[in-house]
């Protein structure tokens, strides 16, 4: 799903790009990440253990959006930086959430989000290299 889109939900009447909303639809979003985190750790993985490290790989969006499954394409050593500080999420552009995020870059084809107050404590609960 692109933001543009915004016809998707969140299950509360809130596009999950929004800003409105209470803490249950934080942490409902945070969840979603940190599940296309998982998915993410997996592929990378998986690369490693076939030989097909590359350099490049493909991963999900792990926006908060559960239904949005745009592919990114970056290089593995961009992942394992982004991946090395637990706050920090790789999502397409313009599938930040203000209200839980800040885009602290902007790459070719992909920005990177630090998650911000109870998001940041969710995102470092549920990273499975903690």
């Amino acid at each position: 799903m692109r933001a543009e889109d915004g016809a998707e939900r969140a299950g509360d009447g809130s596009t999950p790009h929004s800003t409105g909303g209470g803490d249950e639809r934080k942490r409902r979003v945070g969840l979603n990440e940190a599940i296309f985190r998982q998915v993410n750790e997996q592929i990378r993985g998986l690369n490693r253990d076939f030989g097909t490290q590359g350099g490049t790989m493909t991963v999900i969006c792990e926006c908060g959006d559960a239904d949005c499954t745009e592919r990114l394409e970056l290089r593995v050593q961009d992942y394992e930086r982004v991946r090395s500080d637990s706050r920090h999420y790789v999502i397409a552009r313009g599938h930040e959430i203000p209200d839980v995020e800040t885009v602290v870059e902007e790459a070719d084809g992909y920005d990177v989000v630090q998650k911000k107050g109870e998001a940041a404590e969710l995102a470092r609960e549920t990273d499975p290299r903690s």
